[in-house]
C-alpha cells in the first residue's frame, strides 16, 4: 500500500508499466468535470471509475481485495478514510473470490485507517485488503484500475 499526493505521483511511475499512463491521465484530464461512471484509458488494462457517493461509517465498510487489478484511489473532494490490512492476515471471508467482478470481501477489521484528503491517493496492490469510502460527508474520487499483469 502506498499513500501519496498528485504532486509527487512521478515517484511511483516506475513501479508498474501502466502507472505512467494513469498519471498522464490525471495530469491531462479535468477529472472534476467527469460524471460518475467508467472511462477506458487502455482497454481493460487501464480504466478509471469516477464515484461521487456519500461516505459510510467504519463499521459499514468491508475489507475487499482484487487479484487482477491494482487500485489507484485518488480523492478529488472530501476525505476518504480508507481501512487497510495485509491480505495474508485476513481470515474471515464473506464469500469466495468472484473472478467476474475481481473482488472478495472480508469480515475482518482493518489493521489501520488512512485519512486520504483531496489530491492524495492510495495505491492498493493485490496483497492489500482495503475498505474505502469511509467519511462523514460526500466523497468524489477516481479509482484507476490497473491490470496487475498486463502482458504488454
Amino acid at each position: 500500500m502506498i499513500l501519496g499526493t498528485i504532486s509527487h505521483a512521478e515517484r511511483y511511475a516506475g513501479l508498474h508499466p501502466l502507472f505512467p499512463h494513469a498519471f498522464d491521465y490525471i495530469r491531462n484530464t479535468d477529472l472534476n468535470a467527469l460524471a460518475p461512471g467508467r472511462y477506458p484509458i487502455i482497454g481493460d488494462y487501464l480504466f478509471a471509475i469516477v464515484e461521487h457517493v456519500p461516505g459510510r461509517l467504519r463499521n459499514a465498510a468491508q475489507l475487499e481485495c482484487h487479484r487482477k487489478y491494482i487500485d489507484i484511489q485518488l480523492v478529488l473532494d472530501g476525505v476518504d478514510e480508507m481501512g487497510w490490512k495485509p491480505l495474508s492476515d485476513c481470515r474471515d471471508p464473506v464469500s469466495d473470490y468472484r473472478e467476474e467482478k475481481d473482488i472478495q470481501f472480508f469480515h475482518d477489521a482493518p489493521a489501520t485507517w488512512i485519512a486520504t484528503p483531496a489530491h492524495a491517493f492510495c495505491i492498493f496492490f493485490p496483497e492489500d485488503a482495503h475498505a474505502p469510502l469511509v467519511a462523514n460527508g460526500n466523497i468524489r474520487k477516481v479509482i484507476f484500475k490497473v491490470a496487475a499483469n498486463p502482458g504488454l
